[in-house]
């Protein structure tokens, strides 16, 4: 396994941060990282995420940076080109796995079906963002994924939160987490909902 995706296995959480300011970003992840969690997706819905995910990398070494909600390649260079060090997608695109592919950078397609899998699968992806989990059946569906794609790791994001947290991370094939409510309020609330979420996913 990547050493990238081995982290985010360690942490077993990915906060999905939106930012709507370059200004919340430092006090946002310096708040991920003093609760616990220093890995981010810094989402490319918003004009800042470029700039946040290079003022991440520069002010937070020691985090581990992705861009999420990367739909094609010039975004997805873009991501590379700040220093994301991971890219997800909503989605499965064939040009964003290529430019990862190509730079060495772990990519996470997003799939619902079994033909989203065997298009990520037939592009060298095994480790996929499950999304929107809430909204296609959650846990029940990648169990059934997961009897069809023994080799696939999912990790849940939409609807994933404190109150079936640990259901869906007892699963074996879940790797990780991906959520966005610890990244919300103000930097002591988010700190705070990143402790509470860290000591969740380790059972404690």
């Amino acid at each position: 396994m990547n050493e990238v995706l081995k982290r985010i296995q360690a942490y077993k959480l990915v906060p999905v941060v939106t930012l709507k300011s370059i200004e919340d970003a430092e006090p946002t992840l310096s708040a991920l990282i003093k609760g616990g969690l220093p890995v981010a997706e810094i989402c490319f819905r918003t004009e800042c995420a470029e700039e946040a995910i290079s003022l991440a990398v520069q002010k937070f070494p020691e985090m581990l940076v992705g861009a999420g909600t990367v739909i094609n390649k010039e975004q997805c260079e873009r991501a590379i080109a700040a220093g994301a060090k991971f890219i997800v997608s909503p989605g499965c695109s064939k040009k964003v796995a290529k430019v990862c592919m190509r730079e060495g950078i772990p990519y996470l397609p997003g799939v619902v079906t079994p033909t989203e899998v065997i298009k990520a699968l037939s592009l060298g992806y095994d480790h996929l963002k499950f999304f929107p989990a809430g909204d296609f059946g959650g846990l029940k569906t990648i169990k059934a994924l997961s009897a069809a794609f023994p080799q696939v790791h999912f990790m849940p994001t939409g609807g994933v939160g404190p109150d079936n947290l640990n259901e869906y991370l007892s699963f074996p094939k879940i790797f990780a987490c991906g959520g966005s409510w610890m990244v919300k309020g103000t930097p002591e609330e988010i700190e705070k909902e990143a402790s509470a979420a860290v000591s969740l996913a380790r059972g404690k």
